[in-house]
């Protein structure tokens, strides 16, 4: 499939794909937007089916970094990349430098961050021969490091507005709560949600981690194909994307949907059919845009760590507005977030 032909194309600005035979390096890099500035967005290590599956999934979440920097308010455009993961795939200096070269070749068009599968360590490689990276190792009081506590307590402050919005309860004190993915975000989610006194379900394809939350946070084990289907108050997907389509939404036995994960919704009309079904759907690239907060704080330079958690927790009032409005109107939830989102880049 040809990039222009990917239904996530979505005029974006520029698509590098980038391959070193020596290294194995094979990653592709979408720009979507540099309206409000650079194209930030974390780099992904994933393996694929194909590369058109690495096309198409870059090109999604690249569209959705615009949409989550305009959101929060921050001077970065959208971009994304993916690293492919094949086979034979070594993680090493060497492909890690080699990989910063393509990004400082960009001129500053594209930030990158950690994603999915990727480490600090792996971006203080990337940080060697490229300035235009954000989490590296962190430095006392400053922003940095790995961003994955920062996207935690985003959602979580997010999932308090869903509730109190939703459920009318000013805490999620004794609701139960689903959280499938306890990866890195998932297991901080759920830190700050078992503080808070609530009950967890979780779910996730690698069984040691679904053990550390069960041994740490007293969490109750659920089979991957049957968390969405549970009897909770809230459902947080904090794994991949397109989780909610056509068949698993009659299935759903939640009030509100408000997790990690990108792209949650396999098409727009998913969230036509939450909105149906009378469940509050807190659009991801809105509740999940601590992490990338915490991005333009390190870049930038210009908020101490204290002040960056404080911006993140405006996440909250800004899905509670989204909420409003959603009722207001009689849309989906994610229409609306769509809708800003685009006004804010168009006024740009």
């Amino acid at each position: 499939m040809a990039a222009f032909d990917d239904i996530a194309f979505d005029n974006h600005e520029r698509v590098v794909f980038c391959h070193d035979a020596e290294t194995g390096l094979k990653a592709i890099i979408a720009i979507h937007s540099t309206a409000l500035g650079p194209a930030a967005g974390g780099t992904r290590l994933w393996s694929y089916d194909s590369d058109d599956d690495a096309l198409h999934d870059v090109l999604r979440l690249s569209q959705g970094m615009s949409y989550k920097n305009a959101m929060a308010g921050l001077k970065f455009g959208g971009g994304k990349a993916v690293m492919i993961r094949t086979p034979d795939f070594k993680p090493s200096d060497a492909l890690f430098e080699r990989y910063a070269g393509f990004i400082e070749q960009l001129n500053g068009d594209y930030v990158t961050a950690e994603d999915v599968g990727m480490k600090v360590e792996y971006m203080d490689m990337i940080a060697r021969k490229t300035k235009y990276v954000a989490g590296v190792s962190q430095q006392e009081g400053k922003a940095g490091g790995d961003p994955s506590p920062k996207t935690s307590y985003g959602i979580f402050k997010g999932i308090e507005a869903a509730v109190q919005f939703k459920l009318g309860h000013d805490t999620v004190k004794d609701l139960t709560i689903a959280v499938q993915g306890v990866g890195n975000v998932g297991y901080h989610l759920c830190s700050f949600l078992k503080k808070a006194g609530a009950k967890l379900l979780v779910a996730d394809i690698d069984e040691a981690r679904v053990n550390r939350v069960v041994d740490e946070f007293g969490a109750t084990a659920v089979e991957l194909d049957e968390l969405l289907s549970q009897e909770v108050d809230v459902v947080a997907p904090c794994a991949l994307g397109a989780i909610l389509n056509e068949w698993s939404i009659p299935a759903l036995n939640a009030s509100i949907i408000a997790g990690g994960a990108n792209n949650q919704l396999k098409t727009p009309e998913d969230g036509q059919r939450l909105h149906d079904a009378g469940i509050l759907y807190a659009p991801d690239y809105v509740i999940n845009g601590g992490g990338i907060i915490n991005v333009a704080s390190e870049y930038y330079g210009d908020l101490t760590d204290d002040e960056t958690w404080d911006r993140i927790a405006e996440i909250g009032p800004r899905l509670t507005g989204i909420f409003e409005e959603s009722i207001s109107s009689d849309r989906p939830t994610n229409v609306v977030a769509d809708e800003q989102a685009r006004s804010i880049i168009a006024a740009a």
